[in-house]
């Protein structure tokens, strides 16, 4: 009864229009002063504790990585990269904005902001070349998404703090899945692009492909210096965040030069803005955490699938259904911190291990980025292309059919996640 009441709640709450984070608060603050005798200091000292983890404050870091990066020519040089291996095949420009994403995200850690990079740079230079506006605007909305999958990723870090699960383990898990989706992906592109015949650059000869690659090598040794940072124990994911900042700061002022001082405040502004949103949500998201275990509602939850019989692959089939439900309604952080606490006890139970399961999570958000009405890429697509969104839906259709063909495959392969943390010995 307390967990409809609860969930009744939220959903009144957030159907009046009223932001997650602020509905998330309400509805504990309500069922607490109302229906328990919880008290009042063991609230305040939930948000003291909820939010004092130490893994939170890679969150900003990543952030304002992201943004340095986007304002520092980094997108452009990876374009160019992209562009000089793979345009001479069908559909050269979008197999380029694939690789590209792909780059893009394994510096950022962010969807919205690789759509932002990519596409601006990208969706032009199609355009020019002839591409339809809406084969350009599918490859981008739906290639940012691989933001939150190749690690380093916002998203992770949030799963991580919700389930105390390790941040550096759901980074190199995310290494092998990432690849594979960005291959789908790109297969895709390829093959829509061939039934187009649509245009293929000039092959580039390797001394262009060196030239462009030495352009963008201080971006991507970004990649080296975070996940290499983490794997060898050198620094802490956390660490590593607030390394990969100062690195980007560095790149885009002194090396890329495409940033100016006069644009640092805003980008400061900027970063410290989203920070503050999703700190306020993770807040929020660990009060409604304590109000469902002070309930017992996952314990539960548990112990009736567990009666039901419930195996595995109905479990994660029903898993995915749901999350892929949320996604449509909510955005992606607001997702695993409501639903990482109730659906990873069931999880533990049925033998499902943490880091498969984030990464299970981690692509259902993806996807929960491309479908309407509450898709985050296909607003920030829309901002860049000036399509609707329901024009912009069924650009990204054949890549969207992808991902979820991939999600099966990750959903019950479970040696795609766990083999490479595996043998670096994570697990």
């Amino acid at each position: 009864m307390s967990a409809l009441i609860i969930f009744a709640l939220l959903m009144v709450l957030m159907l009046t229009g009223m932001p997650i984070s602020i509905a998330l608060g309400l509805t504990v603050m309500t069922f607490l002063f109302t229906m328990t005798s919880v008290p009042v200091e063991a609230v305040a000292l939930k948000l003291f504790t909820g939010i004092e983890k130490f893994e939170i404050m890679a969150i900003p870091f990543f952030i304002l990585a992201g943004n340095f990066l986007t304002h520092g020519g980094v997108a452009k040089r990876m374009v160019n990269f992209a562009s000089s291996m793979v345009g001479h095949w069908y559909g050269g420009l979008g197999l380029a904005g694939v690789v590209a994403c792909a780059l893009f995200a394994a510096v950022s850690g962010s969807s919205p902001a690789t759509v932002v990079a990519i596409g601006s740079i990208l969706l032009p230079a199609m355009l020019r070349a002839g591409f339809p506006k809406q084969f350009g605007a599918g490859i981008v909305t739906s290639s940012g998404a691989l933001g939150i999958l190749i690690p380093p990723s916002i998203v992770m870090v949030m799963y991580a703090v919700a389930t105390s699960t390790s941040i550096g383990a759901l980074f190199i898990a995310g290494i092998v899945p990432g690849i594979l989706l960005t291959l789908f992906l790109g297969a895709t592109t390829w093959y829509r692009a061939r039934q187009g015949n649509y245009p293929r650059q000039p092959k580039a000869s390797w001394q262009a492909r060196l030239k462009a690659f030495y352009d963008s090598v201080w971006g991507l040794l970004l990649i080296v210096v975070v996940m290499g940072g983490i794997y060898t124990g050198i620094f802490t994911p956390t660490e590593a965040a607030a390394m990969s900042a100062v690195y980007a700061f560095v790149i885009a002022l002194f090396v890329y030069k495409d940033m100016s001082f006069k644009q640092v405040p805003t980008v400061l502004l900027n970063s410290a803005s989203m920070s503050a949103m999703l700190l306020y949500i993770i807040t929020n998201a660990m009060l409604f955490s304590f109000l469902l275990t002070n309930e017992n509602i996952p314990q539960s939850l548990a112990a009736w699938m567990m009666g039901q019989g419930m195996g595995v692959l109905v479990f994660l089939l029903a898993v995915n259904l749901l999350l892929l439900l949320a996604g449509n309604f909510m955005e992606p952080s607001s997702i695993v911190l409501i639903f990482a606490p109730i659906l990873f006890p069931m999880a533990m139970s049925l033998g499902i291990h943490p880091i498969h399961f984030g990464i299970i999570m981690v692509v259902n958000m993806e996807i929960g980025m491309l479908t309407p009405p509450v898709g985050l890429n296909l607003y920030v697509a829309s901002g860049i292309t000036k399509m609707g969104l329901s024009e912009l839906t069924m650009a990204v259709m054949p890549w969207l059919l992808t991902m979820l063909a991939f999600l099966v495959l990750i959903t019950y392969v479970p040696i795609l996640s766990l083999w490479l943390p595996g043998i670096l010995g994570m697990l």
